[in-house]
């Protein structure tokens, strides 16, 4: 339970991560914008609003909607010029969407203040840029020509995703508008209450938009990073399982056959009194299934204080492969885990308690009794 229940933790704390730092729960796109996006952008735009932004910012489920409009190209700061990815937020709906990104230096966007901006931590030191710097964007418009804006860095963050924080940074999105000459946005972002509401809101929302050339994609179809350690982790835990699952197993078995060798004139004197072999076998079978129930019992109990203890106190964990910063582990029991740790427990007691029963009711008469003599 504790080995499953902190895997569990570290990839609910991945998925909440990746949602609450750039994805969130849902995005709303133009159709064929996942494809062609990056040759065109300007082809895949969403309007400023319509009556189905309308709708979708009126969900009950929804706890944050945000426009977002995505953009590169190039930021100077002295005698530095480096290319970059740049996304136009909403900075109030972004503050609710975007709860993992760390603000690392300085201040997060701010509506009042229009031409401020924020850097992830990679791209302001390899600019050599702080906080308080005035910087040059330049973009390509959607005329065609260059256009470009000077602004001041508010601050500086990091996410989950170290790649990411070495090349973004991030404006308010009439900024952004201004500098491309555009007035729509590339994608709506939707953060709901509960992660577990995800599925059913992204089928309502596809019947709904359908036919309205919109793609609605869910969290885990645009998390590439999250799906890859995703499918690390849970090869590590099927390991443990199964290391866990030998090592019960093995000595579980070797304690019922020294039970069998302790009890063998008690077996020869069952058998005496009339006892057969199947009655012997039952009896060991019996006394396995409630040590493995007890036994998982007593684990469940001794787990979950255990667990308590150890997420107060917190476990610190390096940053993961491809991650920018550490954090500080715990660990999650739920009901599956707790059903799946006691199902494990019979069935490794049952199925280590086989070979020895199987071994006292074979037992002959004559020598049982006479192993104590």
């Amino acid at each position: 339970m504790l080995a499953g229940g902190f895997f569990e933790w570290l990839l609910w704390h991945l998925r909440e991560s990746t949602i609450e730092s750039r994805l969130g729960h849902i995005q709303i796109v133009k159709r064929g914008f996942q494809e062609n996006g990056t040759a065109d952008p300007f082809a895949y735009l969403l309007p400023a609003e319509s009556p189905e932004f309308t709708a979708i910012r009126q969900l009950p489920e929804a706890q944050a909607v945000a426009a977002r409009l995505n953009f590169t190209g190039v930021i100077s700061i002295n005698e530095t010029t480096i290319s970059f990815m740049g996304e136009g937020v909403e900075p109030e709906q972004e503050a609710a969407l975007s709860r993992q990104v760390a603000i690392t230096a300085g201040d997060n966007l701010d509506s009042n203040d229009p031409k401020g901006i924020i850097l992830g931590a990679g791209l302001a030191a390899n600019l050599g840029a702080k906080p308080g710097d005035t910087v040059i964007l330049l973009a390509t418009s959607s005329s065609g020509g260059i256009n470009g804006a000077e602004v001041r860095v508010r601050g500086l963050f990091s996410t989950f995703v170290k790649a990411y924080d070495d090349a973004a940074l991030r404006v308010p999105l009439p900024l952004a508008r201004k500098l491309l000459k555009v007035s729509g946005s590339h994608s709506l972002v939707v953060l709901l209450k509960k992660t577990e509401q995800t599925d059913g809101i992204v089928e309502q929302l596809r019947s709904r938009l359908d036919k309205s050339g919109l793609q609605v994609l869910a969290w885990s179809e645009l998390a590439d990073f999250y799906n890859k350690s995703a499918s690390l982790l849970s090869k590590q835990i099927n390991v443990i399982r199964v290391m866990i699952a030998l090592v019960v197993l093995l000595s579980i078995s070797n304690t019922l056959i020294m039970s069998v060798l302790e009890r063998t004139g008690e077996i020869g004197t069952l058998m005496a009194l009339g006892s057969t072999s199947r009655n012997i076998l039952k009896l060991f079978l019996t006394e396995a299934f409630f040590l493995g129930l007890l036994g998982g019992l007593l684990g469940l109990v001794l787990s979950c204080v255990l667990a308590q203890i150890i997420s107060v106190i917190g476990i610190p964990m390096p940053p993961l492969p491809g991650s920018g910063r550490g954090f500080t582990a715990r660990i999650l029991v739920s009901w599956s885990l707790a059903f799946g740790a006691l199902l494990l427990a019979l069935v490794i007691t049952m199925l280590a308690s086989i070979y020895p029963a199987w071994k006292g009711s074979r037992l002959n008469i004559v020598d049982a009794l006479r192993f104590n003599k």
